[in-house]
């Protein structure tokens, strides 16, 4: 069975001439949560945000389920079943939680009742919420919010941006407390996250990027046994580009 994604030599950035990834390869196969790390600058963001269309590929190749997307707009990968949740202004803070859920089933307005269903199971909390603008709700809250509007597409992999900012040590468990319901309902998981022990403990592999490049990689239990981590944790960037 070809991976979920399979990013192959990737080079990307905002602008040609500085590219922010500089040949990162990484495979996510089916049903697996996996996390990339790395330091501010090491472009964990900018690689999911190349997946899915919002930074220019220069170099390399995405696949999606064994099909090259290397390029293809937002709107048409969102409706091959790879969804993505930003790690800023990731609801529609006027609009009410069902508007927010609403808007994520856009393209499949029939199957808006069930899909709401699914996503009221997996965040009881948002059950009674409904009516309540976005804008109004805790961190947390939002966060839950964010996470069911991109489920609502109904996608095949959901790929998060530093789902812990911003939020208190509380509500960073209760959030990834989440991830493993979520796969177990079927979906596959790319996180990319600063917070390394909090994703680490609920993740199958991760990688460590520096520099734009892929530092190292391995089973989640052995990165968070890793010193090269503890070296994250304290945000030693030299330290961890030397080794």
């Amino acid at each position: 069975m070809p991976a979920v994604l399979d990013i192959q030599s990737i080079v990307a950035g905002y602008t040609p001439s500085l590219p922010i990834l500089r040949g990162v390869s990484l495979t996510v196969q089916d049903g697996e949560i996996v996390t990339v790390l790395g330091p501010n600058g090491a472009g964990k963001s900018t690689l999911i945000k190349a997946v899915i269309g919002l930074v220019p590929i220069a170099e390399g190749r995405a696949l999606f389920l064994d099909r090259d997307i290397t390029g293809s707009p937002t709107h048409q990968l969102v409706r091959e079943g790879i969804a993505y949740v930003p790690q800023t202004e990731n609801v529609f803070a006027r609009l009410s939680v069902d508007e927010n859920l609403a808007l994520g089933a856009d393209f499949d307005r029939q199957e808006i009742a069930a899909r709401r269903e699914r996503v009221l199971a997996l965040f009881p909390d948002l059950a009674g919420l409904g009516r309540r603008r976005a804008g109004r709700l805790s961190g947390g809250q939002r966060q839950m919010v964010a996470f069911g509007r991109a489920l609502m597409s109904a996608p095949k992999l959901l790929m998060l941006d530093e789902p812990s900012a911003g939020l208190s040590p509380k509500l960073t468990q209760a959030v990834f407390g989440q991830l493993r319901r979520i796969r177990d309902a079927g979906i596959t998981i790319l996180i990319v996250e600063q917070n390394a022990r909090a994703a680490l403990q609920v993740s199958d592999r991760g990688y460590v990027l520096a520099e734009g490049r892929e530092h190292m990689q391995g089973d989640a239990a052995d990165l968070l046994d890793s010193p090269e981590i503890g070296a994250l944790y304290l945000g030693d960037r030299s330290r961890l580009a030397q080794q």
